[in-house]
C-alpha cells in the first residue's frame, strides 16, 4: 500500500499529516505558536494537492480514492484535532474547553463525512469548511497581544463556538479555485512567519 504515496498529491497530503503531528507535538511541548505555523503548512499543503492531484495524469481510480480517504484524515488530524489541543493547552486544560474541543472534532469528523459523500454543490460548500479553523486560531494569535492579559483562552473558547455553529449552517462558500490561492498562500505564509518570530523570541 506505500506505493500509493509515490503519488505526487498523496506524498503532499502526507507531508500535511506529518506536519499537523509536528504542530501537536510542539503545543503539548509549550510552544503554541511554533505549533500554528506548522499546521498552518498543512493547511497550504492542503491547498495545494488538490492542484497537483488534478494535474497529474494517469492516476488510478485506487489511487484517487486513497487519496480522497488520506485528504480527509489529515485534515481530521491538523484542523480538528490539533486545534482543539491547543484550545486545550491555551485554557490550562479546563473542563468547558474540552467541552468545546470534543464538539469541534466531532462537527469536524461530520463535515468532513458530510464532504466526502456528497462533495460541494455547484462550486459551493454548504457550512465553513473545517480548513477555515486553523487560519481562524491563527488570526486570534496574532491579534492576541490587543486583547490584554488573560484574554486569549477566552477569546478562542469565543471562536470556536462560532466556528461550530458556521460548520453546522447552510452558509455557502465558494471552493477555492484561480485567483483565490494567491490570498490563501500571503496570509499562510505571513502568519507563519510572524507566528515563528514570536515563538522563538
Amino acid at each position: 500500500m506505500a506505493k500509493y504515496l509515490l503519488d505526487p498529491a498523496n506524498a503532499i497530503t502526507a507531508a500535511a499529516l506529518g506536519l499537523g503531528v509536528l504542530g501537536i507535538y510542539l503545543g503539548l511541548t509549550g510552544r503554541p505558536e511554533l505549533g500554528i505555523a506548522a499546521a498552518l503548512g498543512a493547511f497550504l499543503a492542503d491547498h495545494v494537492d488538490g492542484v497537483v492531484a488534478k494535474r497529474t495524469a494517469g492516476r488510478s481510480q485506487h489511487t484517487r480514492e486513497i487519496g480522497r480517504n488520506l485528504d480527509s484524515l489529515a485534515d481530521l488530524v491538523c484542523e480538528c484535532l490539533f486545534p482543539g489541543l491547543i484550545l486545550l493547552v491555551v485554557n490550562d486544560y479546563a473542563l468547558s474547553s474540552l467541552a468545546i474541543a470534543t464538539a469541534s472534532i466531532i462537527v469536524g469528523a461530520l463535515r468532513l463525512s458530510y464532504y466526502n459523500t456528497f462533495g460541494a454543490r455547484d462550486g459551493y460548500f454548504v457550512g465553513v469548511p473545517v480548513t477555515y479553523v486553523v487560519p481562524a486560531l491563527a488570526t486570534v494569535f496574532l491579534l492576541s497581544p490587543l486583547l490584554g492579559p488573560g484574554r486569549l483562552g477566552l477569546a478562542l473558547n469565543i471562536t470556536f463556538c462560532i466556528l461550530l455553529l458556521l460548520h453546522l449552517s447552510s452558509i455557502r462558500i465558494p471552493v477555492t479555485k484561480g485567483w483565490m490561492y494567491a490570498p490563501v498562500v500571503i496570509f499562510a505564509l505571513g502568519a507563519s512567519a510572524a507566528l515563528i518570530g514570536r515563538g522563538m523570541s
